[in-house]
């Protein structure tokens, strides 16, 4: 069965689903409130919604370099090597969507915003401890590549620092 899959820039009104799905998810995610989201989604590069048959599906966000308030200790490790990035913060899948090309769909909006402003490449981190194999797998599909490693979450999680040349 085809599906119609639209990506768009996330309104105010989508953030009860975005919260929802980020709580769900979030062994692999920072928490994140409504006053976190609006303070993020008022200083990200991108904040968009996947929707399919016209039903919220998945939430990404990602944000440019220089953004002071932001701790993410990932943000900060490519904010200490790179010039210019563009870092895929979350990206998040609601489970009835999964393995429909939403991610997929999310990453080329990402690329192609990437490359209209001339930003050299896209960022992420992968979970190695605990292992993200599909995660890891994708993002290498994807033409991510490892350029360092750190442990996070006082030293429970160890993440892959992973970043893409735009073409």
């Amino acid at each position: 069965m085809e599906h119609r899959l639209v990506i768009r820039k996330a309104e105010k009104s989508d953030y009860p689903f975005i919260l929802r799905v980020n709580r769900e998810n979030v062994e692999v995610l920072s928490p994140m409130d409504e006053d976190r989201l609006s303070k993020l989604a008022e200083h990200a590069e991108l904040v968009l919604l996947a929707e399919v048959d016209g039903q919220p599906a998945a939430f990404l966000i990602a944000l440019r370099e220089g953004v002071g308030f932001y701790d993410s200790e990932n943000y900060l490790w490519f904010s200490r090597n790179y010039q210019r990035f563009l870092y895929i913060d979350r990206v998040v899948i609601d489970e009835p969507y999964r393995r429909m090309g939403v991610g997929r769909a999310l990453y080329e909006a990402v690329f192609r915003r990437a490359k209209e402003t001339g930003v050299p490449y896209v960022t992420a981190e992968i979970d190695t401890i605990p292992y993200n194999a599909a995660s890891l797998a994708y993002h290498e599909k994807s033409g991510f590549r490892e350029v360092g490693q750190q442990f996070v979450r006082s030293h429970t999680v160890k993440v892959s620092l992973q970043a893409a040349e735009v073409h």
